[in-house]
C-alpha cells in the first residue's frame, strides 16, 4: 500500500524565490502528487493528515559542501588521528545529525578516509541507518606540500589528504577512488591559512594535474570539487572543467569573468561558517582574534563578501556549506550557513534558502527532482514552526523542525504534539 501524507493549511515556500502561498500538498509515496492552492480539496481517506495551520512547509536542506566524516577537529590532523573503526561509528552519528537537523540530501566536499562517505551512502541507502541521501566525496587529492600533506622529511604522516604529484600518480588515485564507488573527487588546488607549508594565496597543484583528474574523473562519470583560495586556483579550475568550486575569496576580475562564463556549467560555495567560527568563537580552541590568524580571518570574511555579492548578481549559481565538523563549528550547526549568508554575504533570506534547496537540488544532479516543492518532485519536506522570510535563524534550531520528511517517509513529526504546547502555553 502506497504511503499518503496530507498537509492541510501550510504556508508554502516552494523553492523557486516566489513569495509562499497557502496550500494543501498531498505525498504519495515519495512524491509530491498534488498541491491544492483552494483548501479542502483534496481527499482524505488512506492519507496521514498533518494539520499544518499555516506553518511554513519547505523544502528540505542540501548540505553543499559536506564532510560527513570530520567531527572535533582543532588541527586539520586530527582527523588523520581518528581509528578507522571510531571513525566510521563518528561518521553515521554525523549522517543522523544532519538529517535530524533537517538536511535530506548532502553534497560531499571530501571525506578523510577513502571509504567512510561510501560506507555510509550504502548504508543509508539500505535503509541500515538514519542519514540524508548523500553523494559521497573522495578524499582531498593534494600534492606535496598541500593542504592535506602533514608529513615531515623525517616523519611520515598520514592525514585526511591523499598525495599525489604528477599526471601518473594523480590518474592513479583518482581511479582508485573511482574503484571503490565515490561520486565526486575533490583536488586541492590552492593552499590553506591553516596549512603547514602553502598559505591560501599560493597555487600548488599544476594544471596538467588537475586535468588528468577531470579527465579520468569523467571517464567514470564522476563530478569533480576543489578546494580553490587564490585567484590563479580558481582560474585553473574553470580552464579544467573542475564543476564545484569551493571558496575563491581572492578571485579576481579575470577569475570573476571566467566563473560567469561558466555558470551554466558550475557551481561555487564560499564556505563561510568555518571561517566565522574560527573568528568569532574560536578562543577556547585557541584562535584568538587579536592573532595573525584572526587577522587572515577576517581578511577572508571581507573578500568573500566582495566577491559574493558579485557572483551573485551574475548568476553564479552559490551552495551553502561551511567545513562544518571542526571543534569550533560541529556538525549540526550547517544551517547556520544560511545565516552567514544574510548577516555576512549581503544575500536576502529567500536568496540564501534557495542557494540551500533548489540549487543544492541541482549539485545532487537531481535539478528536475529535488529541492523544490512541485509536483512529481521528491517528497524531500520540512514544516517549520514560523517564517524563514523573517527570521532565517528559524531553521538553525530543531524544536522549530516540527516535520522532517525524506522521499515521502515521515523521519520526525511532532507537529500535533508542538501545537498542543502552543496552546498550553498561551
Amino acid at each position: 500500500m502506497m504511503n499518503r501524507v496530507l498537509f492541510r493549511g501550510a504556508s508554502v515556500w516552494d523553492g523557486s524565490g516566489a513569495p509562499a502561498f497557502l496550500a494543501d500538498v498531498l505525498v504519495e509515496g515519495s512524491r509530491i502528487k498534488t498541491i491544492a492552492r483552494a483548501p479542502d480539496r483534496l481527499a482524505t481517506e488512506g492519507a496521514t493528515v498533518i494539520e499544518a495551520r499555516g506553518r511554513t512547509l519547505m523544502p528540505g536542506l542540501v548540505e553543499g559542501h559536506a564532510h560527513i566524516s570530520f567531527g572535533g577537529a582543532v588541527n586539520d590532523s586530527d582527523l588523520g588521528n581518528i581509528p578507522p573503526e571510531e571513525h566510521m561509528l563518528l561518521t553515521a552519528r554525523n549522517a543522523k545529525t544532519l538529517l535530524d537537523h533537517g538536511f535530506t540530501s548532502a553534497y560531499s566536499a571530501a571525506t578523510s578516509k577513502l571509504r567512510l562517505d561510501i560506507a555510509i551512502r550504502n548504508a543509508v541507502n539500505a535503509g541500515e541507518f538514519p542519514g540524508p541521501r548523500i553523494r559521497a566525496g573522495s578524499p582531498e587529492i593534494t600534492v606535496t606540500g598541500g593542504l592535506g600533506d602533514e608529513r615531515k622529511a623525517h616523519m611520515y604522516y598520514e592525514s585526511f589528504g591523499m598525495i599525489a604529484d604528477g599526471v601518473e600518480e594523480i590518474k592513479k588515485v583518482v581511479r582508485l577512488c573511482c574503484r571503490e564507488g565515490v561520486d565526486n573527487i575533490k583536488v586541492n588546488i590552492s593552499g590553506d591559512d591553516l596549512s603547514p607549508a602553502a598559505h591560501g594565496g599560493l597555487t600548488v597543484m599544476r594544471e596538467d594535474e588537475i586535468q588528468m583528474a577531470v579527465s579520468v574523473a569523467r571517464d567514470f562519470n564522476k563530478k569533480v570539487n576543489c578546494h580553490a583560495r587564490s585567484a590563479e586556483s580558481v582560474k585553473r579550475a574553470v580552464r579544467c572543467g573542475v564543476d564545484v568550486i569551493y571558496h575563491c575569496e581572492s578571485a579576481d576580475e579575470e577569475a570573476i569573468d571566467m566563473l560567469e562564463s561558466a555558470k551554466d556549467r558550475i557551481f561555487v560555495g564560499p564556505a563561510i561558517g568555518i571561517i566565522y567560527s574560527t573568528l568569532y568563537e574560536g578562543e577556547k580552541f585557541g584562535f584568538y582574534r587579536d592573532s595573525e590568524v584572526g587577522r587572515q580571518m577576517q581578511r577572508v570574511i571581507d573578500t568573500t563578501a566582495e566577491v559574493y555579492t558579485e557572483l551573485r548578481k551574475r548568476g553564479v549559481r552559490i551552495l551553502i556549506g561551511g567545513d562544518y565538523g571542526f571543534a569550533q563549528s560541529p556538525q549540526g550547526d550547517n544551517a547556520r550557513d544560511l545565516k552567514h549568508f544574510v548577516d555576512l554575504l549581503g544575500f536576502s533570506p529567500n536568496e540564501a534558502l534557495q542557494c540551500g534547496t533548489r540549487i543544492g537540488g541541482q549539485v545532487m544532479g537531481l535539478g528536475k527532482e529535488l529541492g523544490e516543492v512541485k509536483e512529481g518532485y521528491i517528497a524531500d519536506l520540512l514544516l517549520l514552526d514560523g517564517d524563514p522570510l523573517k527570521d532565517i535563524d528559524l531553521v538553525v534550531h530543531t524544536k522549530n523542525l516540527h516535520v522532517i520528511m525524506k522521499e515521502g517517509e515521515l523521519y520526525k513529526d511532532v507537529s500535533a504534539t508542538a501545537m498542543l504546547e502552543h496552546t498550553v502555553v498561551g
